[in-house]
């Protein structure tokens, strides 16, 4: 099967099965984004998946901007808001790869709430946050991954917040896979991708990459002399091990798979979806649909 892909600036063209494109993009020369939109599409391509089983979706910022540069399925939402879409697509076709690419504005200050929540629900989808320290699409204010002090075009006399850990928090919350990954180690980043998209329930990976025009604290040379993989004999299965490991963020970083322990899914626990049919395969009379939008009238 051929899909048809088109886009501004190439012409369209056959795009064979298993091949996913990649297109020019907006981002600032330097910008980490470049590493995860190319380990993104090495991760994909190497699991077998094809452009028409996989799914992208976003909300608003530079990271957002993922769906629009890669051949397969895209859903650009509003600010913070790219989860409840994942989340709506999945419960209605199981058989998506689901894949929420976002910053660390989006998902953690916008889309804080739905973050938290989603963890609770624990449906099977992959949120890759591209965790730069700072709001890049909008010139450089602090974000809620800033380190106190930070001093911004905003913040001139440095910001006075504690930083909130999305790995503590995601972990507090119950989630099953928190990963963090660097796009100065791209082999590293791969394979913690793929590892998050192979997770059965909701996965976690915050990607540490550098915003070259706005945050000149938080570079590449400052990410190298502290980000350390975790040792092969971590042992990601230990709560109480992930608990302490996520609250070292200083002098050391480290990145890997935090923690990894499957969970019942939210289709797994849900009568109605564990039946093998998924929703947008299920026959409605459109006369019920009618009379229950009558009575809300």
């Amino acid at each position: 099967m051929n899909i048809q892909i088109h886009s501004e600036g190439k012409s369209s063209e056959a795009v064979p099965k298993s091949a996913f494109e990649t297109y020019e993009t907006a981002w600032c020369p330097g910008c980490g984004d470049h590493a995860i939109l190319t380990c993104l599409q090495r991760a994909l391509t190497e699991l077998g998946k094809d452009p028409h089983e996989v799914l992208m979706v976003a909300g608003i910022g530079q990271a957002a901007k993922i769906p629009q540069y890669i051949s397969a399925n895209s859903f650009c939402g509003l600010h913070g808001r790219a989860l409840p879409a994942a989340i709506a697509a999945k419960i209605a076709n199981e058989s998506l790869t689901v894949v929420v690419s976002s910053g660390d504005g989006d998902s953690y200050g916008e889309g804080g709430n739905h973050f938290i929540h989603n963890i609770r629900r624990n449906v099977d989808i992959t949120h890759f946050v591209h965790d730069n320290q700072i709001y890049g699409l909008t010139k450089g204010q602090a974000s809620p991954t800033s380190q106190t002090g930070h001093v911004t075009g905003v913040q001139v006399d440095g910001n006075i917040n504690i930083p909130l850990n999305p790995m503590l928090l995601a972990l507090a919350m119950g989630a099953g896979f928190v990963a963090r990954g660097f796009t100065g180690d791209p082999d590293q980043l791969v394979s913690l991708m793929k590892a998050a998209i192979m997770f059965r329930g909701y996965a976690l990976l915050d990607i540490l990459q550098p915003c070259v025009s706005f945050n000149k604290i938080n570079t590449y040379a400052d990410y190298k002399s502290r980000v350390e993989p975790l040792p092969e004999d971590y042992n990601s299965s230990d709560f109480a091990l992930a608990l302490k490991t996520v609250q070292i963020f200083g002098e050391k970083i480290p990145t890997g798979v935090l923690y990894s322990v499957e969970k019942p899914t939210f289709h797994a626990q849900q009568a109605t979806l564990s039946s093998g049919v998924p929703l947008l395969k299920r026959s409605f009379k459109l006369s019920a649909v009618e009379k229950v939008m009558a009575e809300m009238l």
